[in-house]
């Protein structure tokens, strides 16, 4: 597996490398956000490690840059812990979030974690699901409202994919974390809640996802 690993930190960026290389990696390396976008697109690299201070565009610059023309799975790392960072992060279509000082057995941990929900979701049997306006397409990770496609990140897509598949039914949110994430262990609740508010957000009109205080979600019976 070929991992991209893009840390303007000489020192966090060999350790990197070197842990990495250990576990059977393949690795690449850049310090800067262009040069990363560029790589990205040339050799298709299976997971991108992304700072986000870098020092000419920012990670989430990048991010953004790269779901123009591929769903790689990327893990964020950052000093910026607060809030509004997490949630810019994982709207760009951020897979994980890992904050400064980690442990790198810590991070292979998501590495591995990461990898397991990518391939399982590139497994998936194919199928058309409809739900309401919607018409879900597993295969192509490509949701269909009233006409208009919607772009979901990969675990925004889980996550609707999992709660239309049974309407009516509440979820909590390690269930969900269980069910739709696979490695529950490590990601957070806050995480579910965050992409439960970007995706009412992408559906605009059509509110569909009805929270259970003191419980859960659930998809509502149509």
């Amino acid at each position: 597996m070929k991992i991209l690993v893009v840390e303007d930190d000489p020192g966090i960026s060999a350790v990197l490398e070197y842990a990495l290389k250990i576990d059977g990696y393949t690795v690449q390396t850049t310090q800067r956000g262009r040069e990363a976008v560029g790589i990205a697109r040339q050799s298709s690299p299976e997971l991108v490690l992304l700072d986000v201070g870098l020092p000419d565009i920012d990670g989430f610059e990048v991010c953004r840059l790269i779901r123009t023309f591929s769903q790689v799975p990327v893990i964020f790392l950052t000093s910026r812990g607060d809030e509004i960072n997490r949630v810019v992060g994982l709207e760009l279509g951020g897979d994980d979030y890992v904050v400064k000082p980690f442990s790198t057995r810590e991070l292979m941990a998501r590495v591995k974690a990461v990898r397991r929900r990518y391939a399982t979701n590139q497994s998936a049997p194919s199928s058309l699901l409809r739900y309401g306006p919607l018409e879900i397409d597993s295969e192509k990770v490509r949701v269909v409202c009233g006409g208009r496609e919607v772009t979901l990140t990969r675990q925004e897509f889980k996550l609707l994919e999992f709660l239309v598949k049974h309407p009516g039914r509440v979820f909590t949110r390690e269930q969900v974390l269980d069910s739709a994430w696979g490695d529950g262990g490590l990601v957070s609740d806050r995480t579910i809640d965050v992409h439960v508010k970007t995706l009412r957000k992408k559906f605009g009109d059509f509110d569909f996802i009805e929270t259970v205080r003191g419980v859960g979600y659930r998809a509502r019976e149509l």
